[in-house]
């Protein structure tokens, strides 16, 4: 057995080489919606470290070793970059804490948790706080002065700032054909949402740099984009009125390559094994599509990773048992 330091020091070179790979996608969607980006990374890793803090006092832990893992820091800016730019200080403050208690510390700290913290706390908010967190930026964003204003209330939102993003615009069309709306709609850009096409392909670049570096394996990313595509292309029905979206346009548009890299990557409350790992990927690109398409919410990244959570000890149970049959 490997030493205690040795795994520490494993941890944080993953969770700093993570970090890493994030600035891509990050840069991109700061050169989208401008400062809120970065107001929604200081809120929340400041509030997931101190939550985490807190806890490990009560808990009459050692705070050094947990607080410098990177952990906590890697899901605070997960959970960030999904939310809503210039949402509330409030609601970005208490999903990062909700994170780190409930989806973390509840269940005994790192190594333990069977739900994606980051996106435990996204689904709180997501439910509790649907119309704060249906508030995108339609526009570059605000500048310092008026992000501060605007995320800590100070301000109310300007007119034609706040729009409905291209999956949202989908989801409720009933009249307009796929080319009109990627014609005349301010959400819509070439292949996908407007600015969020470049966002994608900036985190695409981030995971295959994790790929290339082996923090994680090819399964669960691999196994979420191409059932994505492959059920977005068997119910695309071309540019019509009722057309759900072309295969590219649902990889390239709303959080699928965010939950591909960095999401269903997460090593411990996803699956271990390589099968398993796909089978994973693989519902969660599924569950995507169906919660994007007739479900309540835009974007079911977040609902998907947790609803395979669940299912993780059972896809382990069965790839071992065909294993075991193959072997026989």
């Amino acid at each position: 057995m490997q030493p205690l330091e040795s795994v520490d020091e494993r941890l944080q070179q993953a969770m700093k080489l993570v970090l890493l790979a994030t600035l891509p996608g990050m840069l991109a969607l700061f050169w989208l919606y401008g400062w809120g980006v970065l107001i929604n990374l200081m809120l929340a890793g400041a509030s997931a470290l101190a939550a985490e803090a807190a806890v490990l006092q009560l808990r009459k832990r050692p705070l050094k070793p947990t607080l410098s893992d990177g952990s906590a820091l890697v899901s605070a800016t997960l959970l960030a970059l999904a939310l809503p730019p210039y949402c509330p200080w409030w609601l970005t403050v208490s999903a990062a804490a909700f994170a780190m208690v409930f989806g973390k510390h509840l269940y005994g700290g790192v190594g333990s948790n069977p739900f994606n913290p980051a996106m435990l706390g996204f689904a709180l908010v997501m439910v509790a706080f649907p119309q704060q967190m249906t508030h995108w930026p339609a526009s570059h964003g605000l500048n310092l002065t008026g992000g501060l204003h605007q995320v800590f209330g100070f301000a109310p939102t300007p007119d034609a700032w706040v729009g409905a993003t291209a999956l949202d615009s989908l989801r409720i069309n009933k009249s307009l054909t796929m080319d009109e709306l990627f014609s005349a709609h301010p959400a819509f850009g070439h292949f996908g949402g407007r600015g969020v096409e470049w966002v994608n392909l900036a985190f695409l670049a981030g995971g295959a740099f994790l790929l290339q570096r082996r923090v994680f394996s090819w399964h669960a990313p691999v196994g979420m984009l191409a059932s994505l595509f492959i059920i977005s292309l068997l119910c695309w029905n071309g540019s019509g009125s009722d057309s759900h979206g072309s295969p590219l346009f649902h990889l390239l548009t709303g959080a699928s390559m965010l939950g591909a890299f960095f999401i269903v990557t997460e090593p411990v409350s996803g699956a271990k094994s390589p099968g398993a790992r796909l089978l994973f990927g693989i519902g969660v690109g599924l569950l995507t599509y169906l919660i994007r398409t007739w479900g309540g919410y835009p974007d079911g990244v977040a609902f998907a990773v947790l609803l395979m959570n669940l299912c993780v000890p059972a896809l382990e149970r069965f790839v071992a048992a065909r294993q075991q049959r193959m072997a026989s």
